[in-house]
């Protein structure tokens, strides 16, 4: 037979809790544009991928918006991250397939990385795609990054027709999206 509790501290604490868990359930719940109060929409499929301007590797720049027009691959990465480094082979190998149909920027989390174990890396494995250099993390934040790697498929009005969070992402998927991107 179960206790009956009858402590009006434990009714009191207890409507408190409740009372407490709705109230940030119903704060904290996005508003009908994706967003929280004080921030931008999380991107996703359907919003306008957000623009940036970072530096490759190799010291040029490259910005978003300059790329209308034209399908985009975005790939967030890290050297240290083991799905991320699995995945560029196939990156690689879809990019020199399809340079003329698809830009992939591969922006490193450099604040994550350093610049010695990217460029190591990416000797090591011939890419020839431009690594961009996030070395504040603002893009990351933009995005809304939560796991690498992540990868944002847009088309080329510069919509964002799809996100693969967590890769590895293989040649085979790689290949179907970026047929559905440029079939348009």
């Amino acid at each position: 037979m179960a206790k009956k509790i009858n402590n009006p501290q434990w009714i009191l604490l207890s409507s408190f809790l409740l009372v407490f868990g709705a109230s940030w359930i119903w704060i904290s719940r996005p508003a009908a544009n994706g967003t929280l109060e004080g921030q931008q929409a999380i991107p996703h499929a359907g919003f306008q991928a957000p623009d940036f301007e970072l530096e490759t590797l190799d010291g040029t720049t490259v910005q978003l918006s300059d790329l209308r027009g034209q399908a985009v691959i975005i790939n967030l990465w890290a050297t240290w991250c083991p799905p991320c480094r699995a995945e560029m082979p196939a990156l690689q190998k879809v990019y020199e397939e399809h340079q003329d149909r698809v830009a992939i920027l591969a922006i490193n989390t450099t604040n994550e990385d350093s610049i010695d174990a990217i460029q190591k890396f990416t000797q090591s494995n011939d890419l020839t795609f431009p690594i961009l250099l996030d070395r504040t993390g603002t893009v990351a934040k933009s995005y809304q990054l939560r796991s690498l790697p992540t990868s944002f498929f847009v088309d080329p009005t510069g919509m964002i027709q799809e996100v693969v969070i967590g890769g590895p992402m293989s040649e085979a998927l790689l290949q179907i999206r970026i047929e559905q991107l440029t079939s348009n």
